[in-house]
């Protein structure tokens, strides 16, 4: 009886660590693929592959662990502890490997595919061990039962606490401590089973790796820290943080800030104005007196800093899904400086909620719509882009009433740049293409859209428009006339007839990555 007992007891802790493999290893992977997101982009493609790579090295763990024949329990041990250091330092070895090489993305999918292997060669490890405990069809059930739900476990605690309130920083010290602690059990429950020659080792493993955590989380900060700094040299980092979205960055050149997110560049302090007043001022002014304006996206609060402006202005509605970002731009002291104060406006409603599904479930109405969305790089941005959200714009839209969204660049994003206004077109606004030349962003662009059944050209009437009321850095009544011509447009790499933009046919990020990637390699 107290054999049987002895053995259930063993078993439950075989189960036990199978479960933490099963948890630890798929956060880990998720902690991988959220990295690879940002600093390779296109998450779609990142999880995809980041995912299936470790599915492909659990085959090869699993395989090769059949060459393991003696000293498995052992093996297992030793295996568990290697899992939990690189579970631990994925992250750490990332952000470091930021300072010394370009190649981040060799480095991440390496860690997928480490891990992925340990935790192939581990499954079949303890379904042999637990082979002494349990008959095969109970033992086999057992195994995948837990390393299933410790998967289910996993993604709940990465998606709904760890992600927001531990970030991608000390979440695998918590998943690395829990293979740690399980590993222990074992030694301490098994240790009159293993061999003698082991024993030693293994302990002054846990020793070993106990210390080596600890100085990890000490220095965790600062190894994060090195590695942006090195990112971004010579700028010095001013500001780093990891939201539950996106990392935002804010670093200093000479006289001058950017604004990072996921690694991409958004604005710089130095030439926002020549982005911005395009952005905000040829709208606005095209509604006459706009009394109700919203501003999706924009949380730096520069946008909302130049419809301020126009004093026919009484409600302005900020829609940004990240409310870090929109506490950076209504607190940092350098955005507060750059935006006027807008924030602080008592006629700013700020809501941090997706747009799409905002917009789509709001019952408001607007006279000027303006979306200041990232560049449509992915699947998840493009459909910001797309037809169905451009409807759901027309149908809040009083008579009139007016969008402008950012395009991208007219000169190295043609096609992407023509699918936007193709796609307003095709709503139903009378569609104008705009464009201005951003110091440190280059040549960009922007689409308007007017909800109107004036016969006159948008065109005309925006040059028409007299901005001397409005305080601006560059924007004048020449400017209107200048951002509103182009000269003929320079396709490059394939180009395709221009379709239009839907969430059911997503053409639009393929344009973008089209003219990316020619000018990656040309």
């Amino acid at each position: 009886m107290a054999e049987e007992r002895s053995n259930r007891f063993h078993s439950k802790l075989l189960m036990s660590a199978l479960f933490a493999t099963g948890l630890s290893g798929i956060v880990a992977e998720y902690i991988l693929a959220t990295l690879a997101t940002y600093f390779l982009g296109n998450s779609t493609v990142q999880w995809t592959m980041i995912l299936s790579c470790m599915l492909f090295a659990m085959g090869l763990g699993s395989r090769f662990s059949k060459w393991i024949d003696r000293y498995v329990l052992e093996a297992f041990i030793g295996l568990e502890l290697l899992l939990s250091f690189l579970v631990t330092f994925c992250a750490l070895i990332t952000y470091a490997s930021m300072g010394q090489t370009y190649y981040v993305g060799i480095i991440i999918y390496t860690l997928a595919i480490l891990i992925g292997f340990l935790i192939g060669m581990e499954i079949p490890l303890v379904t042999r061990i637990n082979g002494r405990y349990e008959d095969l069809k109970a033992n086999i059930a057992s195994v995948m039962e837990k390393d299933y739900y410790g998967s289910l476990i996993g993604g709940v605690f990465f998606a709904f606490f760890a992600h927001e309130y531990l970030g991608l920083t000390y979440t695998p010290f918590v998943l690395g401590v829990i293979n740690l602690l399980v590993a222990m059990a074992l030694f301490i429950a098994l240790k009159d089973k293993l061999y003698v020659r082991f024993k030693r080792l293994l302990y002054l493993s846990f020793i070993g790796l106990s210390t080596i955590i600890s100085l990890g989380l000490h220095s965790a900060e600062d190894i994060v820290l090195y590695g942006e700094q090195e990112r971004y040299f010579p700028d010095k980092v001013i500001f780093s943080k990891q939201t539950k979205y996106q990392k935002i960055t804010i670093t200093k050149s000479k006289d001058h800030h950017f604004l990072y997110l996921n690694s991409g560049k958004q604005l710089c302090t130095l030439d926002e104005f020549l982005y911005h007043e395009p952005l905000v001022h040829p709208a606005m002014l095209l509604n006459k007196h706009p009394k109700s304006v919203l501003v999706m996206g924009a949380g730096d609060g520069c946008a909302i800093r130049e419809v301020l402006k126009h004093q026919s202005v009484d409600s302005i509605f900020l829609v940004d899904l990240d409310k870090e970002m929109t506490n950076v731009g209504a607190d940092h002291d350098i955005f507060r400086a750059l935006n006027n104060d807008a924030y602080h406006s008592e006629k700013i409603t700020v809501i941090n909620a997706d747009a799409f599904t905002w917009l789509e479930n709001s019952t408001r109405y607007f006279d000027v719509i303006i979306c200041d969305f990232p560049d449509p790089k992915n699947l998840e941005l493009s459909r910001l882009y797309s037809k169905q959200f451009y409807q759901f714009c027309y149908d809040r839209l009083r008579l009139n009433g007016v969008i402008v969204t950012q395009a991208s660049s007219p000169f190295y994003m043609t096609n992407a740049y023509r699918c936007i206004e193709k796609t307003i077109d095709e709503i139903g606004f009378e569609a104008l293409a705009i464009h201005n030349h951003v110091y440190t962003f280059g040549e960009w662009g922007w689409v308007i859209g007017q909800k109107s059944k004036d016969e006159e050209a948008i065109k005309t009437r925006l040059v028409k428009s007299d901005l001397k009321e409005i305080e601006t850095k560059w924007l004048t009544n020449d400017g209107l006339l200048l951002i509103t011509n182009f000269g003929k447009d320079v396709q490059w790499g394939v180009n395709d007839s221009i379709e239009v933009n839907t969430i059911h046919s997503p053409v639009l990020y393929k344009y973008y990555r089209q003219g990316l990637n020619y000018f990656e390699h040309n």
